[in-house]
């Protein structure tokens, strides 16, 4: 069985204007056969289908109305989404709580330390270029070492 190391890097998100009362943490632990991010997320706005975008973006900011100094999808080897560094899996709410848990190879801890964490209004699509029709940031929480 695979030990999870101590927490490496955690992410306090936010809501925008657009989502206010959302709020949570996401944590980072680095292992051997990759970064286990678990996502704790409260006060998600109503959607129709409950699913939310969740992505590591390429910025160091979470800064401005609408988040725009995060840049776009966290993607050094240049592939289409949803094969970039930091697609993850969407988040699914369930009375405005989502709780995620997900291993990921596609990136080390040192490569996402200082970029942000990125949640989206609306579901990914998983297809569409450049970032999976996921409609604005609602939330946003920059990666720092725990």
């Amino acid at each position: 069985m695979q030990r999870t190391n101590h927490l490496s890097a955690i992410a306090d998100v936010v809501g925008g204007e657009s989502a206010p009362n959302l709020s949570g943490k996401v944590r980072f632990y680095q292992r051997n056969d990759g970064v286990l991010v678990v996502a704790e997320i409260n006060g998600l706005p109503d959607s129709e289908t409950g699913f939310f975008a969740f992505h590591i973006h390429e910025g160091r900011d979470c800064g401005g109305a609408g988040f725009p100094n995060t840049g776009s999808h966290y993607d050094p080897f240049g592939r289409e989404h949803p094969d970039h560094a930091g697609d993850l899996p969407p988040l699914l709410s369930a009375d405005g709580t989502a709780n995620l848990a997900v291993l990921t190879n596609r990136f080390a801890l040192r490569d996402v330390i200082g970029r942000t964490v990125v949640i989206h209004g609306d579901p990914d699509d998983f297809k569409t270029q450049p970032s999976g029709n996921a409609g604005t940031k609602i939330a946003c929480g920059v990666i720092r070492r725990a």
